[in-house]
Order: structure tokens, then sequence, then C-alpha cells
């Protein structure tokens, strides 16, 4: 063989050695795209409240989602790292027991939860405890769940915040698409009973 031949012959080699070698990379960079993290930058929002001697502002900012695909890879559970930051303003004549300030996400699966307000506000059960670690939701499709986040209470006039980060949400059992959003609800009771409802911009979970 001859030593032209020989040469052609290494060169081409090496030449379907690197294009293997950056197959392989192209592949593995697909895969991370496709079971990638997905960040979801969320506007904040505020809601004023007037009633009889009381007044206040229900506010929330710096929420964010950070949303992961099942490890499992079964399409039928995800996770949401949540993060924010919800106020309450209080004035005037806030009764002696204080309000009660609460924060958490509504969760739904194969449903549109964008204009459940009217139905949710009324129906929301504040009861429970807070979370502590990560919130797991076993949920059916056409259900709706409640996450609390956190409730602070005995609030009185100036300015109350509740601040969480990176706190997990995981969604079990849902072989649909699922949505979540915030939801900060302040109460405030005596004789102009307040009970109010602030809610974040709706976000998919996959």
């Amino acid at each position: 063989m001859s030593e032209n031949r020989k040469t052609g012959l290494r060169r081409g080699a090496r030449i379907a050695g690197l294009g293997a070698a950056a197959a392989v990379v192209l592949g593995l960079m697909s895969t991370g795209a496709a079971n990638a993290d997905t960040f979801v930058p969320l506007p904040g929002g505020e809601k004023v409240v007037n009633a009889g001697s009381v007044t206040a502002k229900i506010a929330r900012n710096a929420e964010s989602a950070l949303v992961s695909p099942s490890l499992a890879a079964n399409g039928a559970g995800r996770t949401a790292w949540v993060s924010g930051d919800a106020f309450a303003e209080l004035g005037g004549e806030i009764p002696e027991e204080g309000a009660t300030l609460t924060t958490g996400y509504i969760v739904g699966c194969q449903l549109d939860i964008t204009g459940l307000e009217a139905g949710i506000s009324g129906s929301m059960s504040l009861d429970g405890p807070s979370a502590s670690g990560a919130l797991s939701l076993p949920i059916a499709p056409g259900e709706v769940k409640f996450a609390k986040i956190r409730t602070k209470e005995d609030l009185k006039p100036g300015v109350s915040a509740i601040q969480y980060r990176d706190q997990q949400i995981e969604v079990q059992g849902c072989g649909g698409y699922a949505q979540a959003r915030a939801y900060t609800v302040l109460e405030i009771p005596g004789n102009h009973y307040v009970k109010s409802t602030l809610y974040g911009q709706p976000f998919s979970i996959g």
C-alpha cells in the first residue's frame, strides 16, 4: 500500500472519529435540553381594600418558579420550586386580635385555573399547618388543590411580610397538563370583617 494511501486512510479515520464524537456531544446536548429545568419569572401585583375604618393593601413581588420534569419520566409527576414575597400594609382601626396573612399556590390538573377566582375565594380553606419541606400533591385530572406555604397572624398596623425561597411543590398522579398560580389572603376580623385575595399569574408546570 502506498504511503499516500495510508495517509489518506488515517486522515479519513480521524475525521470519522471527530464526526462520531460530535454526534455524541450533540446527542447529549439534545437529551439535556429535553429534560432541562424551566425558569419562569412572574409579575408582581397589588390590591387595595377599604372597609369602614380599615384600610389595607395586599402585594406580592419577586415571584418566580423553576419547573422540573419527573425523574421517573412517567409524565404523571413534576416539581416546581417557587419563590416570592407577599406583603400586607394595614392602616386604620385594626382590631386587637390582629389580621392574618396567608400565602400559597393553587394547583390544577388538566384544568384552566385562570378564571377560577370567584369560586375559589369563597371556598378556600386556610386551616392546616404551613409548609415545611416539600409539599406533595396527589392530584387527578380535573382536580384543584391548595398548597399553603405560610401563615402570619396577629398583624398590627404597618407592613408585614411573608418571604419564601425555593419552596418545593411536587405534583403526583397528574397525567395531563398542570397549572399553578399564587394566592395571598388577608383576613381582618371585627365589625368591618375583611377577607380579600390577591392572585398571581398562572403558569404551567408541564
